[in-house]
């Protein structure tokens, strides 16, 4: 299968922004265009209203119990002191310091829960010269794909088809893609252990009911690799 160029230059830096999947540092640095580029604003701008469907799929949940204990070991080793959390000025500065870190970390567009228990996968679908666009999010969880459309819808007497294609293999379908702005490919455990960092997510396009060879026979219309978020 031959992959046309994935989305590059502005909006695919844009894009990487608006996800939230941009190391810290990169981030800080196109955080600091936005400030000074009203052009580049706009394209992040864009790209935020794009993708906010996904936000849909997901619900605020409470952080594990455990995250506190964590919080009062990174922050303040074993010195803390029983009357510690209840001085006033010290919960001041403790939110003021969290709301800090949570506008650093947080995805403008995906509101969910994310545990080092169960990291998800974020893949940005997309080709150039292509109309298709998708944003995949890998639910370890759920073992389903959530796939948010943010471009054109397939024709009517076709199909879109999901592959996962890891290093020096084959490409290995997923399924049919639900018609629908947002929706769920479930994957059995054989598929789910195909999915992981660095794998490959494309998208085909296929006559009604998908590919008739089991591997991807008419042009590949979105493709992305999926990072950790």
């Amino acid at each position: 299968m031959t992959a046309p160029d994935e989305l590059t230059g502005d909006d695919a830096l844009a894009a990487e922004y608006a996800l939230g999947v941009l190391p810290e540092d990169e981030r800080q640095g196109v955080a600091d265009r936005i400030a000074n580029d009203r052009a580049f604003a706009r394209l992040v701008e864009s790209w935020e209203a794009r993708l906010a469907p996904m936000a849909e799929q997901y619900r605020v949940a409470p952080p594990p119990a455990a995250a506190k204990t964590a919080l009062d070991r990174r922050l303040f080793g074993e010195a803390a002191k029983p009357g510690f959390w209840q001085n006033l000025t010290v919960w001041r500065t403790l939110a003021g310091a969290l709301a800090a870190l949570l506008l650093l970390i947080a995805v403008p567009v995906l509101r969910s829960t994310l545990t080092p228990e169960a990291p998800q996968l974020v893949a940005l679908l997309s080709a150039e010269g292509s109309p298709v666009s998708y944003l995949a999010v890998y639910e370890p969880k759920t073992g389903a794909v959530a796939l948010s459309r943010v471009g054109a819808a397939q024709p009517g007497d076709r199909d879109f088809e999901l592959w996962v294609i890891n290093t020096d293999k084959a490409p290995v379908s997923m399924g049919v893609i639900p018609p629908g702005e947002t929706t769920r490919v479930a994957l059995n455990d054989a598929l789910r252990g195909q999915v992981q960092a660095g794998a490959k997510l494309a998208i085909s396009d296929e006559p009604k009911g998908g590919s008739p060879t089991g591997q991807p026979t008419g042009p590949v219309v979105a493709l992305g690799e999926l990072k950790n978020i």
